[in-house]
């Protein structure tokens, strides 16, 4: 399916939950953030029923977003359901790798094919402080686990402030370097404000090139992460809310805001 500005649409992100077991500064307040009642998340049925309905009008890559998608109870069940969709031939993962060594051999075999992991330093005091007392060693340990599992290729996700050359940024080079990973450097966002640029070493924040609808863990699906256009998947039907989406997905982002990184999956 094509948009009105000739950009074919064929990629679904998927936020499962916005809860997360971080706390990265730049994402979620100090204080925590109010949660979703447990009725409003979608359930796996309405995510899989929804999915097939994407597909079957185009979409062929899929990524699980969060929050943290591993936190979210019965995850392998939702990928194994995602994965028999006849048509996707991109089924991905965003996490925090906390979790990642619990679930990596589970998610191959339940049919994901590969990961993205972020990693904003390698330097365990700064992790810690950027996180809010998150410990590297477990993203580390699921890294491991998502190579040897062969959840590849494994991509790291690395925050910056302005370039590459940050003291944090470069010490992630050179974890990635020392272990066959490939990494990509994406600038902090501010979606009230509309401050966002490419992806370096993806494509991600491309206007011109984005390829993505968003559905949030509550059912709103999105045709651009830096607008408040929305479209209620529940309300209006699977069909007609991707119709809609489509037809009035902006040339270009502007800014966002209602909604939260944690909640639409970034």
């Amino acid at each position: 399916m094509y948009d009105r500005f000739d950009r074919e649409i064929n990629y679904l992100r998927i936020s499962v939950t916005d809860r997360c077991n971080l706390r990265c500064r730049y994402c979620m307040p100090e204080e925590g953030i109010r949660l979703l009642r447990h009725e409003d998340i979608l359930t796996f049925d309405e995510i899989n029923g929804f999915t097939k309905a994407a597909v079957r009008n185009g979409i062929t890559k899929v990524r699980i977003t969060g929050g943290e998608p591993l936190v979210r109870k019965g995850i392998v069940s939702l990928v194994s359901m995602i994965a028999a969709i006849e048509g996707i031939k991109d089924l991905s993962m965003t996490t925090n790798g906390v979790l990642l060594k619990e679930f990596a051999i589970d998610l191959k075999d339940a049919g994901l094919h590969r990961v993205n992991i972020s990693l904003d330093t390698a330097v365990p005091e700064r992790f810690s402080h950027i996180t809010r007392g998150g410990n590297i060693d477990d993203v580390m340990d699921g890294i491991k686990s998502a190579k040897d599992a062969g959840l590849l290729p494994v991509k790291i996700n690395c925050v910056i402030v302005d370039s590459p050359e940050e003291e944090d940024a470069r010490s992630v080079a050179q974890y990635c370097s020392e272990n066959n990973l490939e990494i990509r450097y994406i600038r902090q966002m501010d979606l009230v404000r509309g401050h966002f640029s490419t992806v370096v070493g993806g494509t991600g924040g491309n206007c011109a090139l984005c390829n993505r609808l968003r559905l949030t863990s509550d059912g709103k699906l999105k045709p651009c992460l830096f607008n408040d256009i929305s479209f209620d998947i529940r309300e209006m039907g699977y069909e007609e809310a991707i119709k809609k989406a489509v037809d009035l997905k902006p040339e270009c982002g502007s800014n966002n805001s209602s909604g939260k990184f944690y909640n639409i999956g970034g």
